[in-house]
């Protein structure tokens, strides 16, 4: 009879164990539901956090385009544009221009250098403004402009306003 109670409290504590087992699997199934559940309504909040920011957005603009529409014809007097006020094309736009005064500063012009054949696939030189030596590229290598000067503004200005080609070729200046 020793025997059979020994069996039968291993019988029992295995069921006990298999019960328990059973009911930390429904347990888990149950809090991996109630998790879905919290990721699906956390992305339901950011979606309509994005469509109340949308909503404001527009609400905004359609405000600020009803207060310049206002202020356009109560204030300054603007209206859309018609027909007749587009040009047809570049020969209109040419005779509505004026000729210089007499006191108006001269055009800015800009210089570029003639590229022959071989030459056709180098670009002109940059030089850094700060270093004053040519940016290093795997075409060409240039010492720095000005050795042992000092960085001052009076130098950086100068260097700004310069474009320097690459050595051996001339500039060619466009004018008018």
């Amino acid at each position: 009879m020793n025997l059979t109670r020994d069996r039968l409290h291993a019988i029992g504590w295995l069921g006990g164990l298999m019960l328990a087992l059973v009911v930390s699997a429904a347990l888990m199934l149950r809090v991996n539901a109630v998790k879905s559940q919290v990721r699906l309504a956390e992305r339901q909040i950011v979606e309509l956090k994005r469509d109340k920011m949308l909503l404001e957005t527009e609400f905004e603009t359609r405000a600020n385009q009803r207060q310049l529409a206002e202020l356009n014809t109560v204030e300054f007097g603007y209206r859309a544009p018609n027909a007749g006020q587009y040009l047809e094309g570049e020969r209109q736009l040419a005779a509505l221009g004026q000729a210089r005064d007499p006191g108006a500063p001269a055009p800015i012009r800009v210089a570029h250098a003639d590229r022959g054949e071989d030459q056709a696939g180098l670009l002109t030189a940059m030089v850094s403004p700060l270093t004053g030596r040519f940016v290093a590229s795997a075409d060409v290598a240039a010492p720095p402009l000005h050795k042992g000067t000092p960085l001052s503004a009076g130098t950086l200005r100068q260097r700004l306003g310069e474009v320097r080609p690459l050595p051996g070729r001339a500039p060619r200046v466009v004018r008018e």
